[in-house]
């Protein structure tokens, strides 16, 4: 009998591929709620996701799940504890998206020291003299602030040193690095024009960024976030943002997502929000699909992983 794995009707072709070539039978299902998995996948023995969450209410009801492949980086959507305790692996992709997520980074850096978004969205509402009193600046001669250097974090490092920035680097343990030199986070933030997010969401991490980090921020800079939204106390940005101790911020991730409609950061003109799209290319989404669905095929050939995150309970 072959094996059964879930995954999102979206997924990569080539994820596809890679799963029904070596035999493996899809249950493809829509979008990211829970109630779609049980509905179609209470036998299946592995799955792919993107933001779905799991925990203990989802696997006691998948008796044959052995792995929990994430299709990106983060995990946090998953309870590793509970994932370990019924014996799932539970595995991401941490090769598969960084150069696009870093490239995405400098796009929205781009955009925040230029206003391009601002600026083509009043030209489109017929005010084509909006950018003479809405100026950019430069980003040579600024200094970049990097907050986590793991894998985004270097490639960031590596394609801003090409700016003519300096680059100062906080992270909990200093690595070799051509690029930058690390700080601690309080000179960061004190020094820093540019100020980018790249850690994990773990409740070390979670607002990391709140009212007294935003306080030490140079009224001039701006913060990015492409990590994750708990990383940032929503709360306090807004405060700031009001207040006007902020220049500008970038947004691809939220403490809640996807982002309300009735949330008050789509007040601020010097705001920029996206839907967490740091990693939506077509080649990104492919190497993540294939580097998830080779972690299944691992997993229920009988192998360990190659990238997991937990470790099950025998």
């Amino acid at each position: 009998m072959s094996k059964k794995v879930i995954v999102p009707k979206t997924l990569s072709q080539a994820g596809k591929d890679y799963l029904t070539d070596r035999g493996i039978e899809l249950i493809e299902v829509d979008g990211h709620s829970t109630s779609s998995l049980l509905a179609h996948g209470r036998d299946a023995d592995g799955m792919i996701i993107f933001l779905n969450h799991i925990g203990e209410a989802v696997l006691s009801q998948l008796p044959k799940l052995k792995i929990i492949a994430r299709h990106g980086v983060g995990y946090d959507n998953v309870d590793l504890a509970a994932s370990a305790k019924h014996g799932v692996w539970v595995t991401n992709t941490p090769n598969a998206n960084a150069a696009t997520v870093a490239e995405t980074t400098l796009a929205e850096i781009f955009d925040l020291s230029k206003n391009l978004t601002k600026i083509s969205m009043e030209m489109r509402e017929g005010n084509s003299t909006y950018s003479q009193s809405h100026l950019g600046f430069d980003l040579a001669g600024k200094t970049l602030g990097i907050i986590g250097y793991g894998h985004i974090g270097q490639q960031v490092a590596k394609k801003a040193s090409a700016l003519d920035m300096e680059i100062l680097i906080y992270n909990r343990s200093q690595k070799q690095s051509p690029y930058g030199k690390f700080v601690d986070l309080t000179t960061l933030l004190k020094t820093a024009d540019v100020v980018t997010l790249h850690l994990a969401a773990n409740p070390q991490t979670r607002h990391i960024i709140g009212d007294e980090q935003l306080a030490m921020m140079k009224p001039s800079s701006v913060l990015v976030n492409l990590s994750r939204g708990s990383l940032v106390d929503t709360d306090a940005l807004i405060a700031a943002l009001t207040s006007h101790r902020l220049a500008g911020v970038a947004l691809d991730v939220f403490e809640e997502e996807p982002l309300p409609m009735t949330s008050k950061l789509f007040q601020f003109d010097n705001v920029l929000l996206t839907p967490h799209i740091g990693s939506s290319t077509v080649e990104s989404f492919s190497r993540m699909a294939v580097d998830a669905a080779s972690e299944v095929v691992r997993v229920l050939d009988g192998e360990n992983p190659k990238w997991p995150v937990n470790q099950p309970r025998d």
